[in-house]
């Protein structure tokens, strides 16, 4: 009896700290209904495994394109995401559509850029994804600001290598970091 009752104890135990877990909070909102995420096809498929180790604020804030966000899936597969090959192309195309470049980009403080060349490759380029406030909120060195730009056409930016330049050194002139503009002058 004693034996019965030690190991009703630890299951009720575990079973209370399983529905504690990301996981089982995770399923405690699916059950419940709430599902956050835009209609579409891949929903409850990127619902399901994407919340099984985080919050799905963890990326739906981001904005990127097809690759990039094959790129993050590959990633997250390889730590332990539940997603099968038969359903990659499902997620991907349902990031890539509803959280791509230009979709529902969060709102974010006014910036006013200033005149020069290039600014409106740096409105049109970098504002698709995400505000302006976060494009020129730290000032960079040149090789800081080419980095970013690839990698924000690795992401989904559609600039042409021309645009690339012109943003570069848009943002190199108004943006850059103090000593490299000093050493500029």
């Amino acid at each position: 009896m004693a034996m019965r009752t030690i190991t009703t104890a630890a299951l009720a135990l575990c079973a209370g700290a399983f529905a504690l877990t990301p996981s089982g909070l995770a399923q405690e909102g699916r059950a419940a209904g709430a599902n956050p995420l835009p209609a579409g096809p891949g929903r409850d498929i990127v619902a399901v495994a994407c919340s099984q180790c985080h919050g799905l604020n963890a990326f739906t804030w981001l904005r990127q394109g097809d690759q990039a966000w094959r790129h993050q899936v590959y990633d997250m597969i390889l730590r332990g995401s539940q997603i099968g090959p038969g359903e990659i192309d499902t997620v991907v195309n349902y990031l890539t559509t509803n959280f791509g470049p230009g979709v529902n980009v969060p709102s974010s403080t006014p910036v006013n850029l200033p005149a020069g060349a290039g600014k409106e490759v740096v409105e049109g380029g970098c504002g698709i994804c995400h505000g302006l406030d976060r494009a020129v909120g730290t000032a960079r060195s040149p090789g800081e600001w080419q980095a970013i730009v690839a990698k924000m056409v690795f992401l989904g930016a559609p600039l042409s290598a021309d645009q690339q330049r012109a943003a570069i050194d848009y943002l190199s002139s108004n943006f850059g970091s103090p000593a490299w503009t000093a050493a500029a002058k």
